[in-house]
């Protein structure tokens, strides 16, 4: 399996979903992950080619970077509380376009933008996709918890059925912060058959701010091939 076709086939996806849905005056939503670089980058081509007058919200600090450093309008959910499009990646796809993120530790506000804008669009490679969520991806749900809370939490995501895992930072001592100051749990519930349910069990545990599981929010999925093609998964 070449490196080299795998990264053609996600900048090759990341194109194709701007092509296909990028139109002018529209508000963007800018996710994270290597293959939204692509797409970004292909915005800015876009945008500067054509004049489009395009406005941009970032999800994370490195997606706030990527519209910035790529000459894009960088703007606000204040200034624009409903969004045309959200273009993001993911860490897994299941059959009915569910996800899993966070993988990048920024699934709160990625959910927001998401949650506020008409499509949420997708852009990843076929390492990604599955049948059901838990197959490939065994890092387990990210899941960001108010930081009082975290080992309460833990030992009620074991009598759930999961293997909790507090997230700790790479680069100094101690649990890894998000952008909210939050602390993130990683819960390996293996195989996941009903997603939605998983999530509303979660929810409901206080503390709990909310889940890397993307459930029925994706419009579609350009998915990068392994011989550099792309193939789309449209919501059913």
């Amino acid at each position: 399996m070449s490196e080299n076709l795998i990264e053609e086939g996600k900048k090759n996806a990341a194109i194709k979903a701007v092509e296909d849905h990028i139109k002018s005056g529209m508000v963007l939503g800018i996710g994270s992950g290597s293959t939204v670089v692509y797409a970004v980058e292909k915005i800015a081509e876009l945008n500067e080619e054509n004049n489009l007058n395009l406005k941009c919200i970032p999800t994370s600090f490195q997606s706030y970077q990527l519209i910035v450093e790529n000459g894009l309008t960088l703007a606000s959910l204040d200034q624009y509380p409903e969004l045309d499009l959200d273009i993001d990646g993911a860490d897994e796809i299941d059959k009915n376009l569910n996800l899993i993120k966070g993988g990048g530790g920024c699934l709160v506000q990625e959910k927001i933008v998401a949650s506020n804008s008409k499509k949420l669009v997708i852009v990843a490679d076929f390492r990604k996709n599955s049948e059901n969520l838990g197959e490939k991806w065994e890092r387990g749900i990210p899941i960001e918890v108010i930081p009082i809370s975290y080992v309460p939490i833990m030992k009620k995501l074991e009598k759930l059925g999961g293997t909790p895992v507090l997230r700790m930072a790479q680069a100094k001592a101690g649990p890894l912060v998000s952008d909210n100051g939050n602390f993130i749990i990683d819960v390996n519930f293996g195989v996941i058959m009903d997603p939605g349910k998983l999530n509303l069990s979660l929810l409901t545990i206080p503390g709990i701010v909310d889940t890397g599981l993307f459930i029925g929010m994706t419009s579609k999925a350009y998915i990068g091939l392994e011989d550099g093609k792309v193939t789309t998964m449209t919501k059913k």
